[in-house]
């Protein structure tokens, strides 16, 4: 269901600007109200890196009016590799300085607010203040927190990704959302027990042309918001296999949502919402393999698997896996394993819908190492 538009529009378009942006006009259901929306919006972008730089780029390309661009770091020599903001020339330069350039480039009317300073838990309400909406490329999952809960505390929508490897998630966070829409928060994708550090690109790698992929999702996601245009991803989770080709979406939840209190007859009963996927730790999935007969599917690619593997799991690669769930034969519990937890969560939702008692190893197996 599209949510109603979140900016208000500009009453006109200067005329270089309408014609620049020609192309959005003429789309069915976008047009040049949708146009003027963009041109009022503020979008505070956090990370100019892999996922800030094209994300940066599309919005500017866009006619977004302003872009927030909050990053403390310098350009190094293997940020080119994904981080397409940025150029040989630029290496040692600010990165915030990049997206200034660039989008004056290619959109005289956006207006580049540069923030060369790291957020934290000090200042994250004051530099995202006033932003309709923010979208996270930050690196590290504490910065990630901080982020999520002063949006949280702001009420404004975080659009939001990750990447790592061959594999992505990007979703839509919203504390306050239009009525009839369910709050959805980082802590329901990410419970704060659950949440370890995720290895660093340096140390596990990432695909480059993923994360243009994946923050030029992130930019229509905010496009989407802002003019009430088409389904945003709030409530679902787009799940990406590079290596695979595969792209699904999952629902997602909010683990908090109270119930109504009706106000004369009770209304007929909403269907249950899914029970959340246990997470078990690699002493409980051991446990579960002996004393339950407990079934261990490993879901990474045979790649990730040559490396090593739990002794007597299954090995079906998660795409192969989800094409035909009934190639994994087990009469007991599941337990999914996969490098992180995440991948193991989409398996584990089709098999809890198969009637089978899966759970998740925490994690995954870095979380173990």
């Amino acid at each position: 269901m599209p949510l109603p538009p979140l900016v208000a529009p500009v009453a006109a378009l200067p005329a270089d600007e309408r014609e620049r942006t020609q192309r959005h006009a003429v789309l069915r259901g976008f047009g040049e109200e949708s146009q003027r929306r963009l041109a009022a919006a503020h979008v505070a972008i956090v990370g100019a890196g892999g996922l800030g730089s094209p994300a940066v780029l599309a919005l500017a390309a866009a006619g977004v009016g302003i872009l927030t661009v909050i990053d403390d770091d310098a350009v190094d020599l293997p940020n080119l590799q994904r981080q397409v903001l940025h150029r040989l020339a630029d290496v040692g330069a600010p990165k915030v300085d990049s997206a200034v350039r660039a989008a004056a480039e290619l959109s005289p009317h956006t207006v580049v607010r540069a923030v060369r300073e790291r957020l934290d838990a000090g200042n994250a309400d004051v530099l995202l203040s006033g932003a309709d909406l923010v979208i996270d490329g930050s690196d590290t999952f504490a910065t990630r927190a901080v982020v999520a809960a002063a949006c949280e505390r702001l009420g404004v929508p975080l659009v939001w990704g990750v990447v790592q490897e061959f594999h992505a998630q990007v979703t839509v966070f919203w504390s306050r959302p239009p009525a009839g829409r369910e709050p959805v928060v980082l802590a329901d994708l990410h419970p704060p027990d659950q949440a370890g550090e995720a290895p660093s690109c340096a140390a596990v790698g990432v695909l480059g042309a993923l994360t243009m992929q994946v923050g030029s999702l992130l930019a229509a996601e905010a496009v989407k918001l802002i003019t009430g245009v088409g389904e945003p991803l709030l409530g679902r989770v787009l799940l990406i296999d590079a290596l695979q080709g595969r792209t699904t979406d999952v629902p997602l939840h909010s683990a908090s949502a109270a119930a109504p209190t009706p106000a004369g007859p009770a209304p007929a009963p909403a269907p249950a919402a899914p029970e959340p996927i246990p997470h078990v730790t690699a002493a409980e999935m051991l446990a579960a393999q002996a004393d339950e007969a407990a079934t261990l599917l490993d879901v990474r690619e045979p790649w990730e698997t040559d490396a090593g593997i739990v002794r007597d799991s299954v090995l079906i690669p998660l795409g192969t896996f989800l094409a035909d769930p009934s190639a994994l034969e087990a009469d007991g519990p599941v337990v999914v394993i996969c490098a992180h937890g995440i991948r193991a969560l989409q398996a584990a939702e089709t098999l809890r819908a198969r009637g089978v008692d899966a759970r998740v190893l925490a994690g995954g197996l870095a979380a173990w190492s």
